[in-house]
């Protein structure tokens, strides 16, 4: 039986999850391990803040995934200045976090995603999740989605308005493979498009990238510590 929409709640799921829950577990090993040792020697020191440390990380990285990306979300979506008619693609869309978020900021556009819905980057990365995001956001009339590698975007050239991607390209094992992302990226959007790009690691090289290839306007942002590992956003436009 279908839930009806009003009780129908989003889940975005955790970023890295493999990671999250090695650190967790490894984590709390070091700590039984340090109360083990304290209670016969003192040597446990080592492990109990190696064990803390780990655990942090591990529940900073959560929290992130659960809280802290959707409140960033907000704000990218914000800066991108959508007027509601825009054709928007998020490449890597995973679960939907950005891309719902553009859609709720549609009237007559389209907020398409596409993504290989690979487990291992982000939990339960699945198609129907993100349909069902979709459906819980209210926004499923305006969301579209695609099976298909960022390498080779399934668009015509000049197909969009903006092109958004938030934690995806740095999937991408190549540094040549991350260049053909964005190229992709630029391909099928619109002259006086423009993209937006938040990402941990690389991002520097993302900015010139967009700038090889002709970009406008290429700006780059500070830190932000929301998985630990700093994430940092690149905007241009075509």
């Amino acid at each position: 039986m279908t839930r009806p929409q009003f009780a129908m709640k989003p889940n975005y799921g955790i970023d890295a999850p493999v990671v999250v829950r090695n650190l967790a577990a490894i984590g709390g090993v070091l700590i039984v391990l340090a109360i083990f040792l304290g209670s016969r020697s003192g040597f446990f020191a080592p492990f109990l803040w190696a064990g803390i440390s780990m655990a942090g990380t591990a529940a900073v990285m959560w929290s992130g995934s659960r809280f802290g990306k959707i409140a960033m979300r907000d704000r990218l979506v914000e800066s991108l200045g959508l007027t509601g008619s825009e054709r928007v693609l998020d490449i890597g869309c995973g679960r939907g976090l950005l891309l719902i978020g553009v859609a709720k900021k549609l009237k007559s556009g389209r907020a398409v995603g596409v993504d290989l819905w690979r487990k291992v980057d982000q939990s339960g990365n699945d198609r129907k999740e993100t349909l069902y995001n979709a459906r819980a956001e209210r926004v499923e009339e305006r969301v579209e989605l695609h099976t298909g590698n960022m390498l080779e975007l399934p668009f015509e050239p000049d197909s969009f308005d903006c092109v958004v991607s938030s934690w995806a390209i740095h999937n991408l094992p190549q540094k040549e493979q991350r260049r053909q992302a964005l190229l992709e990226a630029v391909r099928v959007l619109k002259p006086g498009g423009k993209v937006l790009i938040v990402d941990i690691g690389s991002v520097g090289f993302y900015a010139d990238v967009l700038r090889e290839a002709r970009m406008q306007d290429v700006q780059l942002s500070g830190p932000n510590f929301l998985f630990v590992t700093p994430s940092r956003q690149v905007s241009a436009r075509k």
